[in-house]
């Protein structure tokens, strides 16, 4: 294959147009090419008064003498595992999010049959549970935005982050995903989203997938204990014992009854930093007015943003799992509680944006005696924002100009707040620790000079976000990822301290399973 870069197009075209333009640029043939794919696609808006498309295109010509003249590109294929696993027992995973459903394809892609316990229900009565709660505040605790089949990720935007260096785990995730029903653009477009629509018949997908290549897929099953003998997992515990030699723990970020059971059997944890914070919305047209300017031509998707800010004291303010065209979710995971987070559909064509705005929290601002405190920390604050709201599942919201002035809202304005079940006025500055009060007020403010309309008075603020990543990590060997204390123990994933969203989840699922694999 030969790459064609910087396919840059000022005009709105079908792909089949910008791959003719790029041809004729580079004087080549229609009738030259063999076969052809867009590679990448992002859009330049640095400059407001020219806002383009930026492509990149992958190709094969007939000619092979012609294609030396041009930059040579190996195609993708994911490498061969060699299966060495010989054991009678069959693996178990704990968790069926991204990294534990990733881990269970590649086991059964390789003829390994592994058994997934999940403590909530498939997606299909997931969805009912989360439903029942936002429409008549009825709380299901193993069946939630939390827990379930997908994970949290599936009550999301569905971010397919890959960083800045994609490589060939994360191709294999995106394939996957296309395999199983998103679309086939996640493979080349920059900031690729699936949409929590999508998500949810994907999720269906994969796991059936699974049960017809032999694997199990057991809901309403939560891992109560852990049977450890001289270092090594002998059996986990949930209605019933399963014998096995091979955990891959990944059990996500909202697990605190496991974390507690595994600090209690001894397993190595650490406390590690996390963050805090608030949802944050804006009406979409002004996010998009803000990123695009009003004079391109160019038929453009709902813009997002991702922005960061270095306070005078030291901390960090940060948007994060920005949500274009979407709503702040009811994501708590135990009762008399309030968490939140954002969720789009594919199609972004809410009338609201919405991020969290976080603060860091660093082990010294939580640890008193114990690796949990962090997440003791987060339920803490959990349980003020239930209060807050009224005790009724009910959001604590604030216009943000009430906010800098820690005064309660009186009404809104032009942005209304889209959490559910419901909300009350509050002054979220009466739970929110001082060192994170203060540094939202200074970090809003100085976001406001990055991109305009971050500080509008009108924007709403709902409380609160904790779970933005684990407050904990599951010690693991670097190269065999088993734990450090426990062999055939394989933390993984976000909750165990090693992703941080659908895409790393996912590939640590795979690595985990290669290494099951490999044993």
């Amino acid at each position: 294959m030969i790459r064609i870069r910087d396919i840059k197009i000022r005009e709105n075209l079908t792909e089949e147009q910008v791959f003719q333009k790029a041809i004729f640029k580079n004087k080549i043939k229609p009738e030259e090419v063999e076969r052809w794919h867009i590679y990448r696609k992002s859009i330049d808006a640095r400059k407001k008064e020219d806002i383009y498309y930026n492509y990149t295109i992958d190709l094969e010509l007939k000619n092979k003498i012609k294609e030396a003249r041009y930059e040579q590109v190996e195609e993708y294929e994911f490498p061969k595992i060699k299966v060495s696993r010989k054991s009678k027992y069959a693996p178990v995973i704990i968790g069926a999010g991204p990294a534990g459903l990733f881990a269970a394809l590649i086991l059964v892609q390789n003829g390994i049959k592994p058994i997934i316990l999940e403590r909530g229900k498939k997606v299909e009565e997931r969805i009912k549970d989360v439903e029942e709660f936002i429409q008549n505040k009825k709380f299901c605790p193993s069946s939630n935005i939390q827990f379930g089949e997908g994970g949290a990720g599936t009550f999301s935007d569905g971010k397919l982050n890959t960083g800045n260096s994609p490589n060939i785990y994360s191709r294999k995730v995106l394939e996957e995903f296309v395999k199983f029903g998103a679309p086939a653009e996640i493979l080349y477009t920059a900031k690729p989203h699936i949409g929590t629509d999508n998500l949810r018949k994907i999720v269906k997908n994969i796991r059936e997938y699974i049960i017809q290549n032999g694997g199990q897929v057991l809901f309403n099953e939560q891992v109560t204990d852990f049977e450890i003998e001289n270092g090594k997992i002998k059996a986990v515990i949930c209605s019933k014992r399963i014998e096995t030699d091979s955990v891959i723990l990944a059990i996500g970020h909202s697990a605190r009854d496991t974390f507690k059971k595994l600090y209690e059997l001894g397993v190595d944890i650490q406390p590690k930093n996390f963050a805090v914070g608030v949802r944050i919305e804006h009406l979409q047209d002004d996010i998009n007015k803000a990123q695009y300017g009003d004079k391109t031509a160019l038929k453009l998707p709902v813009a997002d943003y991702k922005l960061v800010y270095h306070a005078q004291n030291g901390r960090t303010c940060y948007t994060f799992c920005m949500c274009p065209g979407g709503q702040v979710m009811a994501s708590n995971s135990e009762e008399n509680s309030i968490v939140t987070n954002g969720m789009s559909n594919f199609a972004r064509d809410g009338v609201n944006a919405n991020s969290a705005v976080l603060v860091n929290v660093t082990v010294d601002d939580f640890y008193k005696n114990s690796p949990l405190d962090g997440m003791y920390f987060q339920e803490d604050l959990e349980i003020k924002a239930f209060e807050l709201g009224g005790s009724n599942y009910n959001a604590p919201v604030q216009r943000v100009g009430d906010f800098l002035q820690n005064k309660v809202s009186a009404e809104f304005g032009k942005v209304k707040p889209t959490y559910m079940p419901g909300v009350t006025m509050a002054n979220l500055n009466d739970i929110l620790p001082d060192f994170v009060s203060e540094t939202l007020k200074e970090g809003i403010v100085g976001l406001d000079r990055k991109l305009h309309g971050f500080a509008d008075n009108d924007a709403i603020l709902t409380g609160v976000e904790t779970r933005s990543s684990s407050p904990v990590q599951i010690t693991r060997e670097k190269e065999s990822l088993n734990s450090i204390n426990v062999q055939g123990l394989y933390p993984c994933g976000e909750g165990a301290g090693y992703a941080g969203g659908i895409m790393t989840a996912a590939v640590d699922g795979i690595k985990c399973a290669i290494k099951v694999l490999e044993e």
